[in-house]
């Protein structure tokens, strides 16, 4: 009997002129229990060990899918650098859009989050990603208004959004992760408020 390919049924691929931007969820079980040469084939890239440093997002995300069946667009995906089919960080939505904890923000909107792994960082590649799927959305879903919440000491992830035109609307004290700025970037034109 033949094997199934695991990525048959997820959604489609996010490509930027260097990166792949792939659902992670095929490859998430074979991940969090360690395997990460089951996990790589199921991936269709390799994937570095740096994934399991911090497996939170793994985890998220496959308690996410298990809650919310539309999930599975807005999963984290791997950012793949194509010339090289590896894994070198991760990008995708907290939720599926419009959840009501962003709703004093913007309304139809989604909270992105990435990674890129030590190796790989000052090289655009976030920037890169970030704009990869924020553009997906806004032409595939119609989302107009994407939050992101930055450690005020993450000055990496800072300089990404900075240029992007990211404001800063709010903070807040996560359980997890400490202070956080919130920033909104809406593509509304100019007053007009969702």
């Amino acid at each position: 009997m033949a094997e199934t390919d695991p990525r048959a049924s997820a959604p489609a691929d996010i490509a930027s002129p260097r990166l792949i931007l792939r659902v992670l969820l095929p490859a998430v079980g074979a991940a969090l229990s360690g395997d990460l040469e089951e996990a790589s084939r199921q991936l269709g890239a390799s994937i570095p060990a740096d994934l399991l440093e911090d497996p939170q997002v793994l985890k998220l995300a496959r308690s996410r899918l298990e809650a919310d069946s539309a999930y599975p667009p807005w999963s984290p995906r791997a950012v793949i650098l194509a010339d090289r089919n590896a894994m070198i960080g991760h990008i995708g939505f907290h939720t599926a859009p419009d959840p009501e904890y962003l709703h004093p923000f913007a309304r139809g909107a989604v909270e992105v989050g990435y990674t890129v792994f030590e190796a790989y960082r000052r090289q655009g590649y976030a920037r890169e990603a970030l704009e990869a799927i924020m553009a997906w959305a806004s032409r595939e879903h119609g989302i107009r208004n994407f939050i992101a919440s930055v450690s005020p000491d993450n000055l990496a992830s800072l300089a990404v959004l900075r240029p992007l035109f990211f404001a800063k609307v709010g903070a807040h004290v996560d359980d997890e992760d400490g202070p956080e700025d919130i920033f909104l970037r809406s593509l509304e034109p100019p007053g007009v408020r969702s």
